[in-house]
């Protein structure tokens, strides 16, 4: 997460050279956004992210030697801190599925708007969860919940409907009148119980329990996501 005022640092991986060119070009017009580097496949950004330690990779997920999904799951388990937001020009229930079991913060189309996807990385900075609301409507199809292993309490079960609003843990503090560490705890502890990975598999939840409803959630914002 980085700090107020700090510019994001951010990769860009794509196997097309003129998508990474047009990438750094727009995205060099937000002074809150540094691009750090550039990768062509998924090994190649695996190594990247080794030596430059981005805050977020914009990770594209059709590409050779190693595609997107996996790329991601390797990064997200060797690098936590960095986040992963997924932009592809295709919409597959299965690549959508992956990229987000695999740890994406975020899952955006290359059609998206540069507001859209500025607003998005910055998000993912801040551990917030953005997907393209097509995106989400067919996650919550396809998402399986496990049975939960203990019962939410109710401060859980709010900060559960605050995450599926695409609040970060800063915000939610707010909300709660807590402190940060007091809603990483609750985070923690909700995951656990619910036998989730992600904040974005546990907005999925409180959409898929009616918890939190796409209409009143950031995940599906016109122009967002």
């Amino acid at each position: 997460m980085t700090a107020p005022g700090q510019a994001v640092r951010v990769l860009i991986v794509d196997d097309h050279a003129v998508v990474r060119q047009g990438l750094r070009m727009f995205l060099a017009l937000d002074e809150g956004i540094q691009i750090v580097g550039e990768a062509e496949n998924g090994a190649q950004a695996v190594q990247r992210v080794a030596d430059l330690r981005p805050d977020v990779v914009v990770m594209d997920i059709m590409m050779p030697v190693m595609d997107g999904v996996a790329a991601t799951r390797e990064i997200r388990s060797r690098f936590p801190e960095v986040e992963v937001l997924a932009l592809t020009s295709a919409l597959e229930e299965h690549k959508v599925a992956g990229a987000i079991e695999a740890g994406a913060t975020g899952y955006l189309l290359k059609d998206a708007s540069v507001e859209s996807l500025n607003e998005a990385i910055h998000a993912a900075a801040r551990g917030e969860v953005r997907l393209h609301p097509e995106a989400a409507r067919r996650l919550m199809r396809e998402f399986r919940t496990r049975d939960m292993r203990e019962s939410l309490t109710p401060r859980e079960t709010l900060t559960l409907r605050l995450i599926a609003r695409g609040y970060a843990n800063k915000v939610i503090a707010q909300e709660l009148d807590v402190t940060e560490p007091t809603v990483k705890t609750h985070v923690s502890r909700l995951l656990s119980k619910l036998g989730l990975n992600s904040r974005t598999q546990a907005a999925l939840y409180a959409l898929k329990h009616g918890l939190a409803s796409l209409e009143n959630s950031v995940l599906d914002k016109e122009g967002v996501q």
